[in-house]
């Protein structure tokens, strides 16, 4: 009976905590955009629905509020509602066209749909806002590699490594440019870098390169 009577306690609690959270008053579109932010972070169970709730509660008070444009971007991005993601993005890009998220959201969103030129634009503008993430140049090197331009993909991969030289991640892309360009050699050196780093490469890859390189590693 005693742990029974806690766990009651304990879901009693938690309902008490989202009911005054859920319930709350806020004044301003920041304290609004807060709560969502709040919602759309919990650890275990983000709130997507109170989150999208509040990002627009924000909008009511401020029509001119590109982060909540963009967080509320980022929860329909996460459902799979492209198309009020991407006019999400588009507004909050509109009203601080110097906000790179939305670029990199957006691209992202034309990259699932591989509209990969307007994925690059968006990347290309999001680098030149914010030139050292590291993820927006692997994903503009994904785009590249689509497209089947491998000098700019290897690039893009390469400033990956310039930044971050100890994680294998530019690494694991370059390597698959360097297979599609014919460079064996220059494709078993990013391997071994790779793996070196702690990445273990897909051995149906590693395969295929053995196949076509005629050698072993």
């Amino acid at each position: 009976m005693k742990y029974r009577s806690y766990a009651i306690i304990t879901v009693v609690l938690i309902s008490v905590l989202f009911l005054s959270i859920s319930s709350v008053h806020a004044e301003t579109a920041e304290e609004y955009y807060n709560i969502a932010l709040t919602y759309f972070k919990q650890p275990k169970l983000p709130d997507f629905p109170h989150a999208i709730e509040y990002c627009t509660k924000a909008i009511e008070i401020n029509p001119k509020y590109a982060d909540a444009y963009n967080l509320r971007g980022c929860v329909f991005k996460i459902q799979g509602n492209f198309p009020q993601a991407i006019s999400d993005f588009s507004k909050a890009i509109e009203i601080n066209p110097h906000f790179a998220n939305p670029y990199y959201h957006r691209g992202d969103l034309y990259s699932q749909q591989e509209n990969w030129s307007q994925a690059i634009s968006d990347y290309t503008k999001a680098i030149e806002i914010n030139p050292n993430d590291v993820d927006t140049y692997c994903n503009r090197g994904n785009a590249y590699n689509q497209l089947g331009n491998y000098p700019k993909a290897i690039a893009d991969y390469t400033k990956v490594i310039e930044i971050k030289p100890n994680e294998a991640i530019g690494y694991n892309g370059r390597v698959n440019v360097y297979y599609y360009m014919k460079e064996y050699d220059k494709a078993w050196a990013d391997v071994h870098k790779a793996e070196e780093l702690g990445l273990a490469i897909l051995p149906e890859f590693l395969d295929k390169l053995k196949a076509v390189s005629r050698r072993d590693s």
